[in-house]
């Protein structure tokens, strides 16, 4: 049996994630705020949800000193981890920046990621194969000025794959994988930033009015595809648009 632990599954990619897992018959654990009330409605067998604040690292923490995530793997033989959730905010430059939102961003965008991977892979030793991807960014390899905080945590989750797999650990596969630009809610919060603070913001909004960005669903399929495929793993490391399943 296929089991998957989806962080942020409550909407945008996460979202589609979670659907594209469920319809191929992939039981799901979702964490987030949020719950998702209508994924809960139509797929009630398969699929557990979570609400859980993955930026407050003393609920996480006491989240997985619980039996839940052990428990939900005990008769998985392929598990699955997607370190979905993330925040863009705070954005502008470093000086003005919100100290709490600091405090969040850098929490839910990469240690929430490395406190669940830690986990995964302590409960998931029996499992005959076991993958965890990081949903990184292009943020992660080029620097946006505005973004230093969104951008240093991604480019964290980077180097986190890429140590990870030095370990060696046996059935273990790991990647952090940019999924291109995406038609979510995150890339609203974008093409409504202040120029001032963050100067690419007509570059967003231009992407967004040309038809360039990816829908949810397209993204979340060819991310499970490759999730799923032989070829996963074989580089730490990558862009989603150049990535095969073969």
């Amino acid at each position: 049996m296929i089991k998957a632990i989806v962080t942020g599954h409550s909407g945008g990619l996460g979202a589609a994630l979670a659907a594209d897992l469920l319809s191929r018959g992939i039981v799901v654990l979702g964490l987030a705020r949020r719950t998702h009330a209508p994924l809960g409605a139509a797929h009630a067998d398969a699929l557990q949800q979570h609400a859980l604040d993955l930026s407050d690292a003393d609920a996480l923490s006491a989240w997985l000193a619980g039996p839940t995530l052990a428990g939900f793997l005990a008769d998985a033989s392929m598990a699955l981890l997607i370190n979905n959730a993330g925040m863009l905010q705070p954005v502008g430059p470093c000086g003005g920046q919100d100290p709490m939102q600091i405090t969040a961003a850098v929490q839910l965008n990469l240690g929430a990621p490395l406190l669940l991977a830690n986990a995964f892979v302590a409960a998931s030793g029996h499992c005959a194969e076991r993958r965890i991807v990081h949903i990184s960014s292009g943020a992660a390899r080029n620097a946006y000025a505005g973004w230093g905080i969104y951008c240093a945590t991604k480019a964290g989750l980077d180097q986190h794959a890429r140590a990870t797999a030095l370990d060696g650990l046996p059935r273990l596969r790991i990647a952090s994988l940019a999924p291109g630009v995406v038609d979510t809610g995150m890339q609203a919060e974008v093409r409504a930033s202040d120029p001032t603070g963050f100067p690419q913001q007509a570059r967003f909004a231009a992407l967004k009015a040309e038809g360039q960005l990816s829908a949810p669903a397209d993204a979340a399929r060819r991310l499970v595809d490759h999730l799923l495929g032989d070829a996963f793993g074989r580089e730490p490391t990558g862009d989603l648009r150049t990535l095969s399943a073969a």
